[in-house]
């Protein structure tokens, strides 16, 4: 099975460097563009499904790369990591180290902890593993999620902390698996 997983194009808050999470938060004029130079990348390629979060910057995302060229089809497990109390405040106050140690369970900001998104995609994973074997899907996605992903993809040991564990997933990130 090969998997392509695309991050959402940039909004609004990726700009103005303010932490999304759940947020529905539209793509920016800028988002929109790369993500049309991205479509001209990847205009060749062949999908089977593609699977997106249901958050309009990643459905906004998905529909200008393909439209309806691929079967699309919304998955809530793609969701981004709820970030709890932070979302919409400036990035400075994230605390990667803090946030991304997969034996720290909550925290007072009521942020998802990395053991329930690396949960989250886990059971996405073996989803499409058993529904999608010797297919190619699209996956459109969020950093966190993407993130979390690669993790398991990679056989990365979950402990401690695991955000250097894995490269910087960029808005308009796109990276091909073979499962």
């Amino acid at each position: 099975m090969k998997i392509t997983l695309v991050r959402h194009a940039e909004t609004m808050f990726n700009e103005n460097n303010k932490i999304q999470g759940s947020s529905n938060i539209k793509l920016s004029d800028k988002g929109v563009r790369n993500v049309l130079k991205l479509r001209d990348k990847i205009k060749d390629e062949h999908y089977d499904i593609c699977l997106m979060s249901p958050l309009s910057r990643a459905v906004e995302t998905a529909f200008l790369l393909v439209g309806d060229r691929v079967l699309t089809q919304v998955d809530e497990r793609l969701l981004e990591r709820g970030m709890g109390n932070l979302e919409g405040k400036d990035f400075s106050c994230y605390d990667k180290y803090k946030y991304w140690n997969y034996d720290i369970n909550s925290s007072e900001e009521e942020v998802e902890s990395v053991k329930e998104l690396i949960d989250r995609a886990r059971l996405f994973l073996d989803s499409i593993k058993k529904e999608y074997k010797d297919k190619s899907v699209l996956v459109v996605s969020h950093s966190a999620m993407i993130r979390a992903i690669i993790l398991l993809i990679n056989n990365v040991p979950l402990e401690g902390e695991l955000y250097d564990k894995c490269e910087k997933i960029p808005n308009c990130y796109i990276g091909e698996f073979e499962i």
